[in-house]
């Protein structure tokens, strides 16, 4: 493990041991969010598996509906019907706070009733495809609105486990082995101190006896 760049001295001792302090905290509460997030995703993972199987079957049920519409009436005349009639705004779209994690939520607004195109050149079955379509779109968007915030809460978890895994395996080990060799080195020196100290008692202790002497 690599070790910090900084002056061996107490003052930075004392710097390093207050860094750690604050890198365990981090590391307790970016943990704590991590194991959150991940308890979040998975029960949104149940919820979007359902609805996704619930808009699909739907969905399979609408497109049978057009194949049948266009088999008797033909490809022509049904897209011409469908580009038939005004566009409308179809939903609002917003944000909400999930976990520190932006995720966007769709408010469905009144879908307008199938028409604009001639029921005579038309099939009943078109209504019946475009009145299937119309039942099943507030769930795709919801469907959507939930893909979504997956996403960016996986992106959240990933980013999140890379904090706590760079606290936990590089920064802190780091401030430790730093500190270890910053408490040796002040150990040494003292040693040392304490080594000159006592030679320097020495003689100090047998230049007064020889001064005695005389």
């Amino acid at each position: 493990m690599a070790k910090l760049r900084v002056n061996p001295n107490r003052m930075e001792l004392l710097k390093l041991r207050r860094r750690r302090d604050v890198a365990k905290r981090g590391h307790k509460l970016l943990k704590d969010k991590f194991d959150e997030l991940l308890k979040e995703f998975i029960t949104r993972i149940g919820e979007n598996r359902r609805l996704r199987a619930e808009v699909e079957r739907e969905l399979k049920a609408a497109y049978g509906l057009f194949a049948v519409a266009r088999g008797e009436a033909g490809r022509a005349s049904i897209d011409e019907a469908l580009l038939a009639g005004a566009p409308g705004e179809l939903l609002e779209t917003a944000e909400r706070n999930v976990m520190s994690v932006r995720v966007p939520e769709f408010t469905v607004g009144e879908l307008p009733e199938p028409g604009g195109y001639s029921p005579a050149s038309t099939p009943v079955v078109l209504d019946e495809a475009l009145g299937a379509l119309a039942a099943v779109t507030p769930r795709m968007l919801e469907l959507a609105e939930r893909e979504k915030a997956l996403e960016l809460l996986a992106a959240e978890i990933e980013r999140t486990r890379r904090r706590v895994n760079a606290l936990e395996y590089v920064l802190i080990p780091s401030i430790d082995e730093t500190t270890r060799d910053i408490q040796m080195k002040l150990d040494e020196a003292e040693r040392g101190n304490l080594t000159r100290l006592m030679k320097v008692k020495d003689m100090l202790a047998q230049q007064q006896e020889a001064d005695e002497g005389r």
